[in-house]
């Protein structure tokens, strides 16, 4: 007789999580360490329940002592970003926003302890970036231009009160996630005395220009990203490496890749330039790699060619001598640092960096570093049971320095998040996957099981914190979740087996894992739900058309039909051709039969939809196809809709991920007719 099966009741247990509770977390993110390697400055986000927002402000540590202490100066309930160290670290500039007001550049002088604003651009800085001298700092920004107009303009008489003005749009790229429509202009590179002053325009023109920046090692120029071929807007994937004259604002082209090169880092001799990037063939993926060519653009060899995983973007740091490059990559859903030397030779320094700065809810790979001088290595260390921590590594020696939740979640019970090996199948391939189990985990019991699916496609989860996934827990489900074909780190092929094809096999790498994880013998098979948001979203709905084996779904800011998608999101020239390899109107049955609509006369799985209302990713039109579709059909459905939210800020207000994660756990228990069962 099987033993007793029952969903742990949100009692006020004060050694459990409660959804109340993301408003106590804090996590750590972009470790700054400074060049001798005595401080650490990095960004604490927290979040506030008075603002129902995580307030981000900057903390120094010692790393000898571990002692930490804030950076004061921009002033209360400020948020403070990008610290970047001066090449001789007696300064530290950052992007300071005081409550209310406009984000400027602001400088902590460390002999004085003092902290003062240098420049007020007129909108968002980023990329900070020193030059070699500490005379300068260059940046980005938005450079506005005039809205566009058709048709003379009509005469507003003195005290009339007219409506908004029409908006022309004939821009391609006219809208993104988490801005809207775009406002008139294209980012450019700006430059701003150390000392303080005007910021000055350095590139110009009708592109996109963007970072990271590095200056030559003579000052006189910056090497920056761009896309400024001829049909650029069109061409997402195809950018280049620059360089811009300070003294004339001459551009040169350097690189001539037909693919997304990017990342320029100038070594410390000023001889050659690190980059990344890989060759356009119109797949859903490709490695990303780290390439060093001469100072003139001459010369261009990849470092990593053998290593069959992507180099992170975001950062590439030379080390002091110039002989050798550190980056970080992904590894079977685990981020890692790893060095390599000018011979292509690769060395794995640290592993297990997790988060960058935010308190996430589900468990995506990724973190921030940066290197000392003398090779310390600062980073975001990840962890199943706490958002990230900032920790170094000395001499092949791991430190903890913070233990920013501890007070918060050191009496609570967490889940406990361990491997699952799956073999799919489909093709009898390995697939990673993670279980975590409620507080008090009894392997006799038998358990409802939620599967979560992550999004991208083309992502990866990891060991590490999500606080959807410990709530469930703490709610007695036990939570399973997959990196399925599709996923990124794991190589080229692994991830292109969706490539023109999604969802495919990725559904049944998933319900190998189910199937994988019921033979543990701890998870009911008659008590199985499933949710995702974005590509996970999308899985969700396929999987009710394909099967009825789960008793409830959540389907989040979903894509539910192909053609209607490619052509909304925010990035739609490019979206069509690199997924499907055909535009909609060339192979109309290719998109619908990927289509969870395809399958909605299927479906009897009730469904609930969830999506921000201010969503360019994936439109709202799309999770209201799906409960349009099923309302029609009788299969029982709701909509939520999360106000003022984005595909990327789809969880950032700390009230509307509680509500959520709440209103998940409802709709699961509503179909859960197995919680007295014995």
């Amino acid at each position: 007789m099987p033993a007793t099966s029952d969903v742990v009741a949100l009692a006020k247990d004060e050694t459990r999580l409660y959804p109340e509770d993301l408003f106590s977390l804090s996590a750590g993110g972009d470790p700054q360490i400074a060049p001798d390697g005595g401080l650490i400055v990095y960004t604490r986000t927290a979040n506030d329940i008075m603002t129902d927002r995580g307030r981000t402000t900057l903390w120094f540590i010692d790393t000898r002592t571990g002692e930490q202490s804030p950076l004061d100066g921009v002033g209360p309930n400020a948020d403070s970003s990008q610290p970047r160290w001066s090449p001789d670290g007696t300064r530290l500039a950052f992007v300071g926003t005081p409550e209310g007001g406009r984000a400027g550049i602001y400088m902590f002088w460390k002999a004085t302890g003092r902290t003062a604003l240098i420049a007020s651009p007129p909108r968002g800085p980023g990329n900070l970036t020193w030059s070699p001298d500490g005379s300068s700092i260059a940046f980005t920004m938005l450079s506005v231009t005039d809205p566009e107009t058709l048709g003379a303009p009509l005469k507003k008489p003195e005290g009339a009160k007219w409506s908004e003005p029409l908006r022309i749009v004939s821009r391609i790229e006219y809208k993104r996630d988490g801005e809207g429509d775009r406002k008139p202009g294209y980012y450019h590179v700006f430059v701003i005395p150390a000392d303080g002053g005007i910021p000055r325009q350095l590139t110009t023109g009708s592109f996109e220009d963007s970072g990271p920046l590095s200056w030559t090692s003579d000052n006189r120029a910056i090497l920056f990203t761009a896309r400024r071929g001829p049909d650029w807007e069109r061409e997402r994937d195809l950018s280049a490496i620059y360089r811009v004259s300070l003294a004339d604002g001459a551009l040169t082209r350097m690189t001539e890749n037909k693919g997304p090169d990017t990342s320029a880092s100038v070594s410390p001799n000023g001889k050659l330039i690190a980059f990344t990037g890989y060759t356009q063939k119109y797949r859903g993926y490709e490695n990303r790699l780290l390439y060093v060519m001469d100072i003139d653009g001459r010369n261009v060899r990849p470092l990593t060619g053998a290593l069959d995983r992507s180099v992170e973007k975001s950062k590439l740091i030379w080390a002091a001598d110039g002989q050798s490059i550190y980056f970080s990559f992904d590894d079977h859903g685990v981020a890692k640092v790893a060095r390599a030397d000018l011979a292509g030779r690769i060395d794995t320094l640290v592993s297990g960096l997790g988060g960058e700065g935010d308190i996430p809810d589900t468990p995506y790979t990724g973190g921030g570093f940066s290197v000392a001088q003398n090779g310390v290595i600062a980073f975001t260390q990840g962890a199943g049971d706490r958002p990230s921590d900032i920790a170094i590594t000395r001499g092949g020696k791991v430190t903890r320095l913070t233990r920013l939740n501890d007070n918060v979640l050191g009496h609570k019970k967490m889940g406990a998040v361990t491997p699952l090996a799956v073999t799919s199948s489909f093709d009898q391939a390995s697939v990673d996957a993670w279980l975590v189990t409620p507080p008090d985990f009894d392997p006799s019991r038998r358990y409802p099981m939620v599967l979560e699916i992550h999004g991208g496609p083309f992502g990866s989860y990891g060991p590490t914190f999500a606080s959807d996934y410990q709530l469930y827990a703490a709610a007695g489900y036990v939570v399973l979740y997959v990196n399925p074909r599709g996923s990124t780190s794991y190589g080229d092929v692994f991830a292109n087996g969706i490539t023109h094809s999604y969802p495919g096999t990725d559904y049944d790498d998933l319900m190998s894992a189910v199937d994988g994880a019921i033979a543990k013998g701890f998870v009911d098979p008659e008590r199985l739900f499933v949710a995702g948001v974005s590509g996970g979203g999308a899985l969700t709905a396929w999987i009710v058309g394909k099967n009825n084996r789960f008793k409830a779904a959540v389907s989040q800011a979903p894509v539910i039909e192909w053609t209607s998608e490619v052509l909304t999101v925010d990035f739609y020239p490019w979206m069509g051709r690199q997924w499907f390899g055909k535009q909609p109107w060339e192979d109309h049955e290719l998109y619908w039969k990927h289509s969870p609509l395809s399958l909605v006369g299927n479906v009897t799985t009730p469904t609930m939809l969830i999506v921000g209302d201010q969503d360019h990713r994936t439109d709202p039109s799309q999770a209201e196809q799906f409960y349009g579709a099923l309302q029609i059909r009788g299969v029982p459905t709701t909509l939520i809709k999360i106000p003022g939210a984005s595909h990327g800020t789809f969880s950032t207000r700390p009230s509307q991920s509680a509500a959520r994660v709440n209103a998940i756990l409802a709709w699961f228990a509503r179909f859960d007719m197995a919680k007295t069962v014995k």
